[in-house]
């Protein structure tokens, strides 16, 4: 992974230079989740410029959706302290929100709609891992940023289906180091395939609750399959 990102970055770095910012890093995590490990299937299709909301069970995540739809992310703004992990996900235009600060809700829905206007953006709804047994509940305050949708824009649920989504999920207050080499050290590959689901439509494009709870029905649904 080491001498992979040491190939890319001077690339990305020359590329970013000729005006082709957002090239090389999804190409970048592909190949991230290739070295640990990741083999990824992908049904259905990415919409152009469509907020992808997806649920979340290890950052192999990441690595799947940036292979099969090349998107930005929205990330936890406490990811943002380690300056390795920023400088990364500022190369593939993440945005670091702060959830647990309404007064900050207004900002980070502008951040989102301006992204939008560029390129896909996935968003985790369930603001941290889940266990691979169950989804939790989706947090909808970011959808706000979809309410009154631009021409163009839809709202797109995806499904990560893990082959052996609990042995790969990160949860509890496992270390991410210590979950990483986990990872890291099995002896087969891990399968996931990436379920593009058909765009929210109609009343489920309501409000920003009902787009959580509509995307959060069709993946459990896909996921029951």
């Amino acid at each position: 992974m080491l001498a992979w990102t040491a190939v890319v970055v001077p690339i990305h770095v020359a590329v970013r230079l000729a005006g082709q910012r957002w090239l090389v890093p999804p190409t970048y995590l592909t190949g991230i989740g290739w070295l640990a490990g990741l083999h990824v299937s992908v049904e259905g299709k990415p919409r152009r410029h469509a907020l992808l909301l997806a649920n979340h069970l290890s950052w192999l995540d990441v690595m799947a959706l940036a292979a099969a739809s090349r998107t930005a992310f929205v990330a936890h703004s406490g990811l943002a302290g380690h300056p390795v992990i920023r400088w990364m996900g500022e190369q593939n235009g993440t945005l670091f929100i702060t959830r647990d600060r309404r007064h900050t809700v207004a900002g980070q829905v502008d951040q989102v709609r301006e992204a939008l206007g560029h390129r896909r953006l996935a968003i985790f709804p369930e603001a941290t891992t889940g266990d691979g047994r169950e989804l939790l509940p989706f947090k909808s305050s970011l959808l706000s940023a979809v309410e009154l949708l631009s021409p163009g824009i839809l709202v797109q649920p995806v499904a990560l289906a893990y082959e052996e989504a609990e042995d790969i999920a990160w949860v509890g207050a496992e270390p991410g180091l210590t979950n990483a080499f986990r990872i890291l050290a099995r002896t087969h590959r891990v399968h996931v395939t990436v379920h593009f689901l058909a765009p929210l439509k109609g009343s489920a494009l309501a409000d920003r609750k009902s787009m959580a709870a509509a995307a959060r029905e069709a993946i459990r649904l896909a996921l029951r399959k």
